[in-house]
């Protein structure tokens, strides 16, 4: 299965993928693209900090792609991996030796070859405590050894099967040995030296100018190893202009108006104006972002409350009871999709197929009364106050149930009360969303679905045979053997039904014509390379 390594899979590449991976998508890839020039793109906030192994701001992720490489990267639209800075690699029978041949020729944007002691001071840096929130991804390392000019060894303490995916998260960047970027609070590793500016990636851009909180211009890296499917170097633009607009109007005005040529955080209501204009495209692209109804499984509800949806009769009728599609209509203005499983379908080992349980109030209201609720019962959705979308959720819902005689009532609290109620259970049911932070489903599944880590999203359900199956999928490195663990368990989540499933949602960019070749990994980084006028 891609994304998966088995106990004896040797990863081979065929030479165009060895010489450089063809990064050109859609109209990009074309034979004759327009090449230099400056792109103008509003984005909706600025980074926060760049240093790879300690951001955390969604913003950052979204731009560290482009400045620095990883030995893997994600596949566009989900479900595996592809070479990046690595071109092969090979996992030993026992699961507990990694093997990466290293890219030939490949240059620090100041020039400087990188080597496998790069390689290893990095992945070294990016795996102790100390140095950032990221590191419990790559805990299983013991060692990382440089081998001869043009590989890597990692030796594990454990088999990891998510640990191709960890290799590809940003966090586990590649940057020069011994420099690191100098960031306010930041703890650096020993013996590094920080950047007055941040140090070179081998990414296709460098950051030319930051203007905290105003903007950012990247310069086209020379030194960048990408080609595009004609073999041009990538990437094609000289110049980006990243302008930070918070206000969505302000930003969707500039595109209409030529002042950018691109914006992101299009609102889903925008899409469908913004589509009749024959000067705009409006692109989508996978996500992992999926929004869902938690559901508290405990005995008793607060003060004691004799809790119904325990029972999983009545778990399963709340679920039949909500129009999924009328919900994507109106919270997502018709982008979204049903969710077919408790993670999206560009995770990878999604096994979901259809919408699990589709609208009927019949059905629902004969699981009600098999379950001895007939009559009805009152429920409270705890929202984030001024949380418009989850508002919106709510009210759409409260609706629907009111059909089944369940009366839903709704209270507001503030962020940080929410956040505090929802640790502790302290609630009926809440609204929750989740994207995943590495292309694997071990993260999603250990807190929606097993129990020990998150109380599977703070719900209070367990099911013994789910964790049992995580912990097994935790150290499977037999591709189909895990798949069809992950199977079995996404099949008794959505049986058991701990949330009310919602809908998934994609990322969406605006862009003047005739510029493409913008790509959006659904981990949610925008990548320019090759992107051209």
């Amino acid at each position: 299965m891609p994304g998966v390594l088995s106990r004896r899979s040797t990863v081979k590449l065929g030479a165009a993928l060895a010489a450089g991976v063809a990064e050109g998508h859609g109209a990009a890839a074309r034979a004759a693209v327009r090449r230099g020039g400056k792109l103008v793109f509003a984005r909706g906030a600025d980074c926060q900090n760049l240093d790879p192994v300690q951001a955390t701001a969604a913003a950052d992720l979204w731009l560290l792609p482009n400045l620095y490489d990883t030995l893997l990267a994600p596949r566009v639209g989900g479900g595996g991996f592809e070479p990046s800075l690595a071109t092969g690699w090979t996992l030993a029978p026992d699961g507990l030796t990694l093997t990466l041949t290293l890219r030939p020729g490949v240059r620090f944007a100041d020039g400087r070859p990188l080597t496998p002691t790069d390689v290893a001071w990095s992945l070294d840096r990016a795996r102790d405590p100390a140095n950032g929130p990221w590191a419990r991804r790559l805990a299983a390392i013991v060692e990382v050894v440089a081998v001869g000019t043009d590989a890597i060894t990692i030796r594990l303490g454990r088999p990891d099967p998510s640990l191709p995916a960890a290799l590809a998260a940003v966090n586990a960047a590649i940057v020069p040995a011994g420099r690191v970027a100098a960031a306010p609070g930041g703890k650096l590793a020993q013996q590094a030296t920080a950047d007055p500016v941040y140090p070179p990636g081998t990414g296709a851009f460098v950051i030319a100018e930051w203007k905290r909180g105003q903007v950012m211009v990247l310069r086209r890296n020379p030194y960048s190893w990408r080609r595009a499917a004609d073999r041009a170097p990538l990437p094609y633009l000289d110049l980006i202009e990243l302008p930070v607009v918070a206000d969505e109007t302000a930003r969707l005005a500039m595109v209409q108006s030529g002042a950018a040529l691109g914006a992101e955080f299009v609102p889903d209501a925008a899409v469908a104006a913004l589509r009749a204009r024959a000067a705009l495209r409006v692109e989508t692209w996978p996500s992992t972002r999926v929004t869902c109804l938690v559901l508290n499984a405990r005995p008793t509800l607060g003060k004691g409350r004799k809790n119904p949806m325990q029972d999983v009769r009545v778990r399963r009728a709340l679920n039949h009871a909500v129009d999924k599609q009328a919900i994507v209509a109106a919270a997502t203005a018709g982008l979204g999709q049903p969710m077919t499983s408790y993670m999206s379908k560009a995770t990878p080992l999604h096994a979901g197929r259809r919408e699990p349980y589709p609208f009927d109030l019949a059905l629902a209201k004969k699981q009600l009364a098999e379950a001895g609720f007939a009559s009805g019962f009152e429920l409270t959705a705890l929202v984030e106050a001024a949380n418009r979308s989850q508002a919106q959720v709510v009210a759409d819902v409260q609706r629907m149930w009111h059909a089944v005689g369940v009366t839903l009532k709704v209270e507001a609290a503030a962020p940080a009360v929410f956040a505090a109620r929802d640790r502790a259970g302290d609630f009926d049911l809440l609204v929750a969303a989740w994207s995943d932070p590495i292309a694997d489903p071990a993260p999603v599944t250990a807190a929606f679905a097993y129990s020990p880590d998150l109380g599977c999203l703070h719900s209070g359900w367990k099911d013994a045979t789910v964790d049992a199956l995580f912990r097994l999928t935790e150290v499977e490195n037999d591709p189909a053997h895990r798949a069809a663990e992950y199977r079995k368990l996404q099949e008794i989540y959505i049986s058991e039904a701990p949330i009310v499933f919602l809908y998934e949602t994609p990322f969406v960019t605006v862009w003047r014509q005739p510029v493409s070749g913008f790509v959006e990994r659904p981990l949610g980084a925008g990548l320019f390379a090759a992107v051209s006028l």
